[in-house]
Formats: structure tokens, C-alpha cells, sequence
């Protein structure tokens, strides 16, 4: 009988736990598996509750951000969105060319 080495154990945090778990269903479902599913559970809502829920749900969220982080946050983000929506026009018409 083979003498078994006694292993370092220590805890693996959720993000890793989660990582190595979709890494598996990659693995054995392919990429678009996870694609699939969510499609899915998105149909299933909408039929559940109904597209307004959706919308309800952005504004609830909408709210929140903004009582956290506030108006100069918006703007800043709004700002970045700006800048990316010119480079990619701009990228677009040097390819045109």
C-alpha cells in the first residue's frame, strides 16, 4: 500500500469556485452553451412577468446608481460613450478610404 501525501488544502474563494464551474460547462457544453441558457431565461421572464418588467427593472437600477454615485457620475460616463461612438465612426471612415 502507497503512502498518500498529505495535501495543502485551503479555502477557494466564489470567484474561483465560479470560474473553475463555467470553465467545466465550457468545457463539456461548448462556448455557446451559456448563450443558449440565458436566451432562455430571458424568454421565460418576458413571458412571466412581461416586457414592462424589464424597463422596471432599468429604472430601479437607474435610481440606485444614482444615489450612489450622482450626477457628475453620468456625465462622465456619458462623456466616455461620446469619445468611444466618435473613435468608431472615425475608425469606420479611415476603412472606407
Amino acid at each position: 500500500m502507497r503512502a498518500q501525501k498529505p495535501r495543502e488544502s485551503r479555502e477557494m474563494t466564489v470567484a474561483e469556485a465560479g470560474r473553475k464551474g463555467g470553465e467545466t460547462v465550457k468545457a463539456r457544453y461548448g462556448t455557446n452553451f451559456h448563450t443558449k441558457i440565458g436566451q432562455k431565461g430571458g424568454k421565460t421572464t418576458s413571458t412571466r412577468y412581461g416586457s414592462g418588467f424589464y424597463g422596471e427593472i432599468g429604472r430601479k437600477g437607474g435610481r440606485r446608481t444614482a444615489a450612489r454615485h450622482g450626477s457628475a457620475f453620468y456625465e462622465e460616463i456619458g462623456k466616455k460613450g461620446g469619445q468611444k461612438v466618435r473613435e468608431l465612426i472615425q475608425r469606420a471612415k479611415r476603412t472606407e478610404e
